[in-house]
């Protein structure tokens, strides 16, 4: 549970064809159910490949959905150009005030995703 006792969320990307965290990939959060949908925050993953506290106190429960923004990554590390372009990931968070850990595995051509811890 959070300090708060409200949901909190949080990401990390590792980049694995170089084997290491992917700092700098651009990624929006937006809320989808409850109206229109509405964009909650906008953030870079730091060194380590991680936004520690994404959209801080508006995180309540509801549909969610986090836009990793690959092609704008893979652009900077030079190369081709990716197959991916962005990355989106639609999850539920529930009224359990609990922490919510969206780790996403990346390579210019395949993406993988879970709920970690």
């Amino acid at each position: 549970m959070s300090p708060c006792g409200r949901p909190s969320l949080s990401t990390h990307v590792l980049d694995t064809e170089q084997g290491r965290p992917a700092a700098g990939v651009p990624i929006a959060l937006t809320r989808l159910d409850g109206g229109p949908s509405a964009l909650l925050a906008r953030d870079e993953t730091d060194a380590d490949g991680r936004i520690r506290d994404l959209g801080g106190a508006v995180i309540e429960p509801g549909l969610y959905r986090l836009e990793f923004d690959a092609a704008a990554y893979f652009r900077r590390q030079g190369g081709d150009a990716p197959f991916l372009s962005k990355v989106t990931i639609d999850f539920q968070i529930v009224g359990d005030g609990g922490h919510y850990h969206v780790p996403l595995l990346l390579s210019r051509y395949a993406c993988s995703s879970y709920r970690g811890s």
